[in-house]
């Protein structure tokens, strides 16, 4: 008998824009993708949450991050969405010595996939930077 698929699982959650957030959101992803089998993708799920979410309470003003994920045949995509469309997030080159400034520059280098999106067509209400982590033995 062939072996059927698993449907797909969505989740979201969310968080106030708080300096504690990025610890919370990190921690709550990984306690998901752990709970659906997908232990080789924490760690690297909680180093890119972990970015988006700083960078939305470093640049923006919105009240509310929101992070969805999709969990289907050993891929799991996750969503960082806020409320502020007008900033456009973007890898930059960080000097050696600042502390900051590498988040999307990981998220290119570790992410099977990354991209920003906006919501709400051409006066958008909310932005989303999205990453896809692939279980090792999918790639």
């Amino acid at each position: 008998m062939p072996e059927t698929a698993e449907p797909p699982y969505a989740y979201r959650f969310s968080a106030p824009n708080s300096p504690k957030s990025p610890r919370v959101c990190r921690d709550a992803i990984a306690a998901l993708l752990q709970a659906n089998d997908l232990h080789d993708l924490a760690d690297t799920a909680k180093l890119l949450v972990s970015e988006a979410v700083t960078n939305v309470n470093r640049h923006t003003n919105t009240q509310l991050i929101h992070i969805d994920t999709l969990v289907r045949d050993r891929i799991a995509t996750i969503a960082v969405r806020d409320g502020s469309p007008d900033r456009h997030p973007y890898p930059r080159d960080a000097a050696p010595d600042e502390e900051g400034g590498r988040g999307l520059f990981l998220m290119q280098e570790l992410a099977y996939a990354w991209g920003v999106t906006w919501e709400h067509g051409l006066r958008p209400t909310s932005k989303h930077i999205w990453f896809e982590l692939r279980d090792p033995v999918n790639e």
